[in-house]
């Protein structure tokens, strides 16, 4: 079982804002086959508190307009690690060092990659 095609569609439209907000290593985790609650996990960072939270409002905006709002948002305060939950699609952006320290990638690294279709940045590639 691998996720929906709905699923899939949020994280794209989800990396593509992400990306217009200049976002970092953005990558997407198909955990359906090891998780219940969601299907995919979208992974971006950036260098600093304030561009996390550009991120997340870019990302926020997008979704909004296909009237989409997450089910439950943590950390947008602190601008360090924001977790959007859109029931399919869970989104982290992460600070750069926060990244680095947890390595949701690692913990995550037996799941397959989502393909994000964003070719115009080499930094945001995958695997389907």
């Amino acid at each position: 079982m691998t996720a929906p095609e709905s699923s899939i569609a949020i994280a794209r439209a989800a990396a593509k804002a992400a990306s217009d907000k200049i976002a970092e290593d953005i990558v997407a985790i198909d955990v359906s086959e090891r998780l219940a609650i969601t299907d995919v996990f979208l992974i971006a960072s950036a260098q600093t508190e304030r561009q996390v939270n550009a991120i997340v409002d870019g990302i926020e905006e997008e979704l909004h307009k296909q009237d989409l709002r997450p089910v439950r948002r943590e950390g947008r305060s602190e601008g360090r690690w924001v977790l959007l939950d859109y029931a399919g699609v869970v989104i982290h952006v992460q600070h750069q060092e926060d990244r680095v320290f947890y390595a949701l990638e690692r913990l995550w690294k037996d799941c397959p990659s989502i393909d994000l279709q964003l070719d115009d940045k080499p930094a945001s590639t995958g695997t389907e």
